[in-house]
């Protein structure tokens, strides 16, 4: 019979794993076409006037060399004014597709001042871009050329105006001193009678245009002939076939900036050789070419054209560059001749040479067109007087009697005398300004000397500066106006500075917050040294001073006013190390000054956690390194024996810790002792500083019985102290060769004084013995006046203390005794190997010690020389 088999019913499942493809599938197709959506490019379409040089599918779009898009059409644009060119541009381009962006065709050019494109011989023509600002669009207008500035330029752009062109053209190149430094970038008129030239400097040479600066043109030859020869002058090559312009740095007191404008006059005499003005004369007779226009005796200017007009004779007259300060609104002209009278004659030179123009400045700014009358007599304001004026300087700066006094090197005075002062302390300049000057001295006003040559060498660098023969010979001095509308009056005192920097540097000191810092040396420091606060300077130093009653100095120092929130009750100062080196386990840490200070030497600047108590809120102590600073030091002045073999650095400890150490050490003048100046920590200064507190030297001691001080061998002496017990507090103290005797003795201990007639191998710190037992020791000794005997200074320890008193007998028990007799033979006696080496005291004691028997620090018990045998059965707790 068949076994049929039971059929298996199998769960469906809910989900198949091979869903997962389709899924994955339509996750990737749907991110590639994101993808390809997001990178498939924008389509610009720019307006150009033709399509010549631009090719669909070749022509690329390119910024700085990097391709970010391609010509992809192009079409007539409606008005048939020029072609729509399609670009499909590079999805990361999208952010700077905005309104102010340009587009421009870039193609080989060639002209006299160069070639442009040059790479576009091998590439081919491309369109150049330009980012700009502004709201995004798809549509753009060519330029017809490249922008002024391009992508990547820096610079400054400056604007001159010139009435004429002439053979300047864009490209033409900009020369300081005959070094190309930029270019001209285009031109536009301005009106019917001017024309504004852009012109670009580049950026490494942008330090040499200024306020004042001046542009002349430099284009073509220059040709000077005359009976001496024939002068040619030209820039460059260049510039005969281009054109160029050429330009100074002015006063180089402020930088120009993009946008300022400048006159382009036609060559370097016009532009830097002087200003010119205008003259109307009704009559000029005694005028020509070439009359000179003189200022106090000194021609500052000449006639250069002389022709009439409706309202007169016009006289055109060009002043030297360095007078141009003459030549103001109010200013006044009058022609002066020989002067023949009965009461004599008067420049009589003139009869030959002809007549001048004589020049009175004003007080007015200058303006661009100036017209002046001639007048036929000098004005009456010649016949105001003179404004009589006292200067002090602190030494004398070798400027003669009748030197001159100037502003912007035109004299306005002299000087009439040059005295001492009463107490001798300055010397005093008397002065006499001329009456049209009188208001350029206002309330503080200064002077200062000028000198025929002046070397300034700095870290920054090195300045020259030069000056007349006549300032070298007499010497000189100028006035440095203040920004002040009141007049000084009559026999006023005004400063004399060494320099206008010295003057800026004093003015700027009295704005600035002065303190004083305390230092025991001058701490490497000068007139100058920074003062750092986080390695930013705060200020500066003004004197260092030394004090000589307390052989310290004073550091001056000055704060600049903004920094002087930093100075509270918890400021610290100390001086800065050229070089810091903290080495470790841990690696070597270096930490280097700025360059000013390591060479200058320079102050820090700090905080304490908590407030400090200060003497004074404008004195401080200058501290010799931070550490000392933040632990607070104190300083005393100790005197030493000459023999003490102590340095800086010294350790001073107290019961071997360190409580301060030694900064300076130097053999005084009589050489019979050291003085030292040290630091006392903050925590611990309080009780060293007492009166009483002693100081003394810790040197190693060998003998028989040891090494005292065995770390000196190798840390060298230290100075030991003991706290002093008195209130008052002192920072003098005299250091001994060692401890006072009882330095070291508990105050429990029991003293008493032991007499022997000679000191035998005795000395300080011999022990005491008792039954072998170490129980004291001999804290010193001293010889009678009489010279008869010895008293030693002892002690017991406390807890021996019951083992000692009156009953006590004390022999000297040092060496080895031996007693030889005829029949009683040798006897050897001693104690121990250390009394054998070191020597030693015996002790017995008969009675028990009481109140009655008791030993005090003036008893004197003999010692004697042997001991006794009945000493050794004495047991004073048996008879007790």
């Amino acid at each position: 019979m068949t076994q049929i088999e039971s059929p298996k019913v199998v769960k469906k499942k809910l989900f198949s794993p091979i869903w997962l493809l389709p899924v994955v599938a339509l996750i990737l197709g749907a991110w590639l076409g994101v993808k390809s959506i997001k990178e498939s490019g924008i389509e610009i379409v720019i307006h150009f006037p033709s399509a010549a040089g631009i090719d669909i599918g070749k022509t690329l779009v390119k910024y700085q060399g990097l391709t970010v898009g391609k010509v992809s059409d192009i079409g007539i644009d409606d008005d048939l004014k020029g072609v729509n060119v399609k670009v499909v541009m590079d999805y990361r381009a999208d952010p700077f597709l905005n309104k102010n962006t340009l587009f421009w065709l870039v193609k080989p050019k060639a002209s006299i001042t160069g070639v442009e494109g040059l790479d576009t011989l091998f590439s081919g023509n491309y369109i150049a871009i330009q980012p700009g600002d502004g709201r995004s669009t798809t549509e753009f207008e060519a330029q017809r050329e490249a922008p002024a500035i391009l992508p990547g330029s820096e610079g400054i752009m400056v604007e001159l105006k010139s009435p004429k062109l002439g053979s300047i053209d864009v490209g033409s190149p900009v020369f300081f001193r005959q070094v190309p430094v930029g270019s001209v970038v285009s031109y536009r008129l301005d009106g019917n009678k001017q024309i504004i030239i852009s012109a670009f400097v580049q950026e490494q040479y942008t330090h040499l245009v200024h306020k004042d600066s001046r542009f002349w043109n430099v284009s073509g030859l220059k040709i000077d002939a005359s009976l001496a020869g024939i002068k040619v002058n030209t820039e460059s090559i260049a510039s005969i076939l281009a054109g160029g312009i050429s330009f100074d740095s002015g006063s180089e007191t402020e930088k120009a900036q993009n946008g300022d404008t400048y006159a382009l006059y036609q060559d370097e005499q016009t532009a830097i050789g002087g200003v010119l003005f205008t003259l109307t004369a009704d009559n000029a007779e005694d005028i020509s070419e070439g009359t000179a226009l003189v200022y106090r005796g000194i021609t500052v200017g000449n006639v250069e054209k002389k022709q009439l007009s409706e309202q007169g004779v016009l006289l055109n007259i060009r002043v030297e560059h360095q007078y141009k300060a003459l030549i103001t609104p109010d200013s006044r002209f009058w022609l002066s001749g020989a002067e023949l009278s009965l009461k004599g004659m008067k420049n009589v030179g003139r009869l030959i040479t002809g007549s001048v123009i004589n020049v009175l400045p004003g007080n007015q700014s200058p303006t661009e067109q100036m017209r002046f009358e001639l007048a036929a007599k000098a004005p009456d304001l010649l016949k105001d007087a003179k404004l009589t004026l006292k200067v002090v300087a602190a030494s004398h700066f070798g400027i003669a009697n009748g030197a001159q006094v100037r502003y912007k090197q035109l004299p306005i005075g002299a000087i009439t005398g040059v005295n001492l002062s009463d107490d001798f302390a300055n010397v005093e300049y008397q002065i006499e300004i001329l009456p049209e000057f009188k208001h350029l001295v206002t309330q503080g006003s200064f002077f200062v000397p000028e000198k025929a040559l002046s070397i300034n060498a700095t870290l920054e660098g090195i300045s020259v500066a030069t000056r007349d023969l006549t300032t070298m010979l007499e010497g000189a001095i100028s006035l440095v106006p203040a920004k002040n509308s009141t007049l000084v009056e009559a026999n006023t005192s005004l400063a004399l500075h060494e320099s206008i920097e010295s003057a800026q540097a004093q003015f700027a000191q009295q704005q600035m917050l002065s303190l004083t810092l305390n230092s025991i040396d001058g701490a490497d420091l000068v007139a100058g040294s920074p003062v750092y606060y986080k390695k930013m300077q705060v200020g500066s130093v003004s004197t260092v001073e030394w004090q000589a009653d307390a052989d310290t100095f004073a550091i001056n120092i000055n704060i600049d006013k903004k920094f002087t929130p930093l100075i509270k009750q918890n400021t610290l100062f100390w001086r800065n190390s050229a070089v810091k080196i903290n080495a470790s386990l841990t690696g070597v840490d270096i930490d280097v000054a700025p360059l000013k200070g390591a060479i200058n030497g320079g102050i820090t600047l700090g905080h304490h956690d908590k407030n400090i108590v200060s003497s004074s809120p404008t004195h401080y102590q200058l501290y010799d390194s931070e550490a000392l600073a933040l632990m607070q030091a104190s300083v005393i002045e100790l005197t030493l024996p000459v023999s003490a073999k102590v340095s800086a650095k010294t350790a001073i400890r107290y019961q071997g810790h360190q409580i301060g150490e030694l900064s300076q050490v130097k053999l005084d003048p009589a050489l019979t002792t050291l003085k030292a100046k040290a630091y006392l920590y903050g925590d611990y200064a309080a009780h060293f500083s007492r009166a009483d507190s002693e100081y003394f030297i810790v040197d190693a001691q060998i003998s028989l019985a040891g090494i005292r001080a065995p770390e000196t061998l190798i840390t060298g002496p230290y100075i030991g102290v003991i706290p002093g017990k008195t209130v008052p507090t002192a920072d003098k103290f005299i250091v001994k060769n060692h401890a006072r005797l009882d330095a070291n003795v508990p105050s429990d201990a029991i003293k008493f004084q032991l007499v022997d007639s000679q000191l035998g191998s005795i000395k300080v710190g011999t022990p005491l013995f008792f039954r072998g037992i170490n129980i004291g020791q001999v804290d010193g000794y001293q010889l009678a006046d009489s010279g008869v005997d010895i008293t030693l200074f002892v002690h017991v320890d406390a807890q021996y203390g019951h083992l000692v008193n009156k009953t006590s007998q004390f022999w000297d028990a040092s060496g080895i005794k031996l007693d030889v007799g005829l029949f009683s033979g040798a006897q050897l006696e001693t104690q121990s190997l250390e009394t054998i080496l070191a020597g030693g005291i015996a002790i017995a004691t008969k009675d028990v010690t009481t109140d009655a028997n008791r030993l005090s620090e003036n008893d004197r018990v003999n010692l004697q020389h042997t001991m006794r045998e009945e000493w050794a059965e004495w047991q004073p707790e048996q008879t007790k």
